[in-house]
């Protein structure tokens, strides 16, 4: 466990009976950048059972929160449903992950596309600065089940834009556009279709998507990936990485949790 630091649980927030958040404390040495993931995990029988989460938190705070699905008979989520203000977690130190703004060619519009707890890399991506400097247009797109699951994204992006330092940079470059698949609700409808059809351009009056000015960042559920990365290559993008920038990029650690 040479590698595994203890940080302090500060607070927990369950949104419902399936979704969590929770914040801890954030070692001073701990460096990331937005967008990444680290282990994550506690102590079972004596070993560290550990998981890959996404850091919610941007990395200029002095905390670290990560947001979850609760499986009732998982080996860690079960467990980490439980957790309360003062108990301790174990956060890995090497951070890692695609979703990260130098893996992408530079281009004038971003879309972040997430189902689920996917949503949690783009979090932490529009709360950095940089990403409004570099991007004319920061579209977050954030799909899920029934419109209780959107209660996490909807107040971060309310968070987010209200917050004093962040709203005066943003200024109306960050649109959120959240859709729900299973109940009543004024965005309906999987994500990869919204984007296809152009709904989701065009409700912000921007051109549909396009491998020449768009650039794509994606996380969620593995048949969202699969068919989202379909798309991408049928209309022309490319998938970067750290060692060849692209126009598209997909977390492939992890899926909805």
């Amino acid at each position: 466990m040479a590698a595994i630091d203890t940080q302090r649980v500060l607070d927990v927030h369950h949104w419902t009976d399936r979704l969590f958040s929770f914040r801890t404390t954030r070692d001073p040495g701990f460096r990331f950048e937005n967008g990444q993931f680290v282990m994550i995990g506690l102590p079972v029988d004596g070993r560290p059972l550990l998981r890959a989460y996404s850091m919610a938190s941007a990395n200029h705070e002095d905390t670290l929160e990560f947001f979850s699905i609760k499986v009732p008979d998982g080996p860690l989520t079960s467990r980490l449903a439980q957790i309360q203000e003062g108990d301790q977690i174990l956060v890995g130190h090497k951070p890692t992950g695609t979703l990260v703004q130098d893996s992408l060619l530079p281009g004038k519009r971003l879309y972040l596309i997430s189902t689920g707890t996917g949503v949690a890399p783009f979090v932490s991506i529009i709360k950095d600065p940089e990403v409004y400097d570099r991007f004319e247009a920061v579209v977050l797109v954030h799909g899920c089940r029934f419109v209780e699951d959107l209660a996490y994204g909807e107040q971060i992006v309310d968070n987010v834009l209200k917050d004093e330092i962040l709203a005066e940079i943003i200024g109306d470059k960050l649109h959120y556009y959240p859709t729900v698949t299973r109940e009543p609700y004024e965005r309906k409808g999987r994500v990869t279709d919204l984007l296809r059809s152009g709904a989701v351009s065009g409700s912000f009056g921007l051109p549909p998507l396009d491998p020449d000015a768009d650039r794509v960042m994606i996380c969620g559920g593995p048949a969202m990936l699969a068919d989202m990365v379909e798309m991408m290559k049928d209309m022309g993008f490319s998938e970067g990485s750290a060692s060849r920038p692209g126009h598209y990029v997909i977390e492939k650690a992890f899926v909805e949790r």
